[in-house]
């Protein structure tokens, strides 16, 4: 384990916020990002905002101001840039667009040269050829991304994780701790039976850097595996597109003495 790996966090605020990611903690990111021993050397989130709604809409104001406070507490450093709006006199419509994928980029490409890992939250596509310019610089690139993910960026990158799968980055409605008997957990069905009627689903249960060991039955494997009958489902999903590691689901973990099983699993994310 190399315990100085120096590490960037790069997170488009907008599109997380509007692909999914509404209500991530970065705080539980930062330790995510950093896991193994990993060292915070950049943390930039990017946000833009509406100059107009922020004069005149006092709420949207304090949550902007709100939102900036509490990522420098967490000594991320916040780029704001405001939305430009045009208009196509053509057409008389009104476009509005951001230079703020730019900024972010740029500082990727600059600040790859002192990093050894980058953690890039976005779904856009646009950032692969970028992403391969800093894997050429020797810097790998991890995606953490949620919804409407581009499947090129995640071809591009060398390794993609979903945040529902993060323990504790997106808040999820439990009594009890994640991971624990009767918690409610989020994860996806790599192994299903149409003919059984049966199959099983993985979770993640920590934030260590043995994310590739998927099989639960290694004792470094950060993973738990539970037992998942058809009639867990909810009543609507259609189970023939099971196994899939791309459909994200969120169930119960209760236990019995055979071991861990699955109950009220709901379809949270799909592709």
């Amino acid at each position: 384990m190399n315990t100085k790996e120096r590490v960037g966090i790069y997170v488009d605020a907008v599109n997380v916020t509007m692909n999914g990611g509404y209500g991530l903690r970065y705080d539980t990111l930062r330790m995510f990002a950093c896991r193994g021993g990993g060292i915070a050397s950049r943390l930039n989130v990017y946000l833009c905002y509406d100059s107009d709604r922020l004069k005149e809409d006092h709420e949207y104001r304090q949550k902007t101001q709100r939102f900036c406070e509490v990522l420098r507490d967490f000594e991320y450093k916040v780029t704001e840039k405001p939305v430009q709006t045009y208009t196509n006199h053509e057409t008389g419509e009104k476009i509005s667009k951001s230079t703020i994928d730019m900024d972010m980029a740029v500082d990727m490409l600059v600040q790859a040269d002192h990093l050894d890992k980058i953690v890039l939250l976005s779904s856009s596509g646009s950032y692969v050829s970028v992403v391969n310019a800093i894997q050429n610089k020797g810097c790998r690139v991890e995606l953490v991304g949620f919804d409407n993910v581009s499947s090129s960026l995640k071809r591009a990158v060398d390794s993609s994780v979903s945040g529902y799968l993060i323990p504790g980055l997106l808040p999820i409605e439990s009594p009890y701790e994640w991971g624990k008997n009767g918690s409610r957990v989020r994860g996806v069905c790599y192994d299903f039976s149409q003919d059984e009627g049966y199959g099983f689903l993985r979770f993640l249960t920590r934030k260590n850097d043995c994310l590739w060991i998927t099989d639960s039955r290694d004792e470094n494997s950060p993973y738990k595996t539970v037992f998942a009958h058809v009639s867990q489902f909810e009543e609507d999903f259609d189970t023939h597109y099971l196994p899939s590691r791309e459909l994200i689901f969120e169930f119960d973990v209760t236990e019995n003495d055979k071991g861990l099983i699955a109950e009220n699993i709901v379809l949270v994310s799909a592709p």
